[in-house]
């Protein structure tokens, strides 16, 4: 077994990852990437410059042993700084426990520390500049160009791993094939977002609060923040393609972007200096989420990554759900290694419940961080889960939690009970309910009946359909 060879397509995180595990555990590999090798080249600004990265994106890094090597390269973030429109602030922490926070990351950097080290593998080959065309999945063969030779090569694996992101060329492949009954669906936002940034402070520190993710949450659109190691912060402006008095149909001159800033982010516009130009240098991207199945094909295939559940960023999962994948993979490995047909299976019926769980939840809160974070009634709902936190640390977890710091919960177990407790909560507050006067544990264990009770006709309804 340890002397087949692995053709994982994509050096992104999650190929970068993938290919030190199967490495460690033996395996021959081959790493082929289509861009540039980003430890020599600049890749240029626009496209999601940092990641929030948690606890399930740290298991992954536990497994290859990196996890201190790691931590160099993150900004812990406590919870989200509100900023409304008369600039005024408040902080809702993430969780009532203090030891739970969440890391901004840069991309690149995560993704160096990963390929420095496969690189150290004897029995990992890293392939740059070559773009896949297409995979024979009956034979595992991917049809590769050469875009420094310009010339077509062949390359074979006993299996093949399309790491290769949301527009998988695996993923194509499987969708031409024909042979086999193959779903997939693709769903865009009609919004995009654009990269923008704050600078540094002139000492080289930082322009606002570094231990937070910043939100202007302004109805149908918001712009965040996250801080990186230099002292800048990535700015994301996410933003309706056409609908809406501002749109980026219409801000089309540098006159208009100033106007919208000036009129709907005051604070914000005070930290761009350079908002002109890079509104109109960087490109603007989409947002969409991708589900498909089967992942495998033949015992000789598998998607993995956003090649086979690609998600909207609004939950921070979606490099951690790609490392948890590898993570899954790994335990699956374990129980029936030398039989890759049963590792697909098996791994897609363990996987794919969750990672449909993730891809919704995130889609709940693209709504939530633009419109709802500045409502009172959740603002309230979030005071009370955090002094529920506090004072029972290990009797209540909230949703966002559940999905971001139990990483021994799964997704769609986090979104049922998450969901269930959201309910619970904002239906006893506007109902009247909930009594602030009271003692904490009185109020916990209304919360808790109210939850159970949903829990309990969710299940109803579900054994009806």
């Amino acid at each position: 077994m340890k002397e087949q060879t692995i053709l994982i397509i994509g050096a992104g995180l999650c190929g970068s990852l993938l290919a030190l595990r199967m490495a460690q555990r033996g395996y021959q590999v081959q790493l082929i990437e289509k861009r540039p090798d980003l430890r020599t080249v600049d890749l240029g600004a626009g496209r999601s410059i940092n990641l929030a990265f948690s606890d399930r994106g740290m298991k992954g890094m536990k497994l290859v042993g990196l996890q201190e090597k790691v931590k160099e390269l993150c900004i812990p973030m406590y919870g989200r700084m509100i900023h409304d429109l008369e600039s005024n602030t408040f902080l809702s922490r993430y969780s009532g426990r203090e030891d739970e926070y969440i890391n901004s990351i840069s991309r690149t950097g995560l993704n160096a520390l990963l390929l420095d080290e496969a690189e150290q593998m004897e029995n990992i080959t890293l392939i740059f500049n070559h773009s896949c065309k297409e995979v024979d999945l009956e034979k595992g063969i991917g049809t590769f160009h050469d875009d420094v030779n310009d010339r077509e090569l062949l390359l074979k694996g006993d299996i093949v791993i399309g790491a290769d992101g949301a527009g998988s060329v695996l993923r194509k492949s499987m969708f031409l094939h024909k042979k086999f009954l193959f779903s997939f669906s693709q769903n865009f936002l009609t919004h995009g977002y654009k990269e923008l940034t704050f600078p540094p402070a002139k000492d080289g520190g930082y322009l606002t609060e570094k231990g937070a993710l910043h939100i202007w949450p302004r109805g149908e659109n918001m712009v965040i923040a996250l801080p990186n190691l230099d002292g800048s912060f990535t700015v994301t402006l996410f933003l309706s393609y056409s609908e809406g008095e501002y749109n980026f149909d219409n801000l089309n001159s540098p006159e208009r972007v100033l106007e919208y800033f000036k009129k709907y982010y005051p604070d914000a516009l005070a930290l761009m200096p350079n908002l002109a130009i890079e509104y109109f240098e960087n490109p603007t991207g989409a947002l969409g989420t991708v589900k498909c199945n089967p992942w495998s094909s033949y015992g000789k295939t598998l998607l993995m990554g956003d090649a086979a559940h690609a998600i909207v960023p609004f939950y921070g999962q979606g490099m951690n759900a790609s490392f948890e994948d590898v993570v899954v993979f790994d335990k699956i490995l374990d129980q029936h290694e030398g039989d890759w047909q049963k590792v697909f299976s098996a791994y897609e019926k363990e996987r794919k419940k969750d990672t449909d769980a993730i891809a919704d939840l995130a889609l709940d809160n693209f709504h939530e961080m633009k419109s709802h974070t500045a409502s009172a009634l959740f603002q309230e709902k979030r005071k009370l889960e955090t002094a529920f936190e506090k004072e029972f640390p290990f009797e209540y977890y909230s949703k966002y939690s559940l999905v971001t710091f139990n990483e021994d919960i799964s997704y769609s177990e986090a979104m049922r009970r998450g969901r269930a407790q959201d309910k619970a909560i904002l239906n006893l507050l506007s109902d009247g309910k909930i009594n602030l006067d009271k003692p904490l544990r009185d109020t916990l264990e209304l919360v808790k009946r109210e939850t159970e009770s949903i829990l309990h006709d969710d299940a109803i309804a579900k054994n009806l359909m």
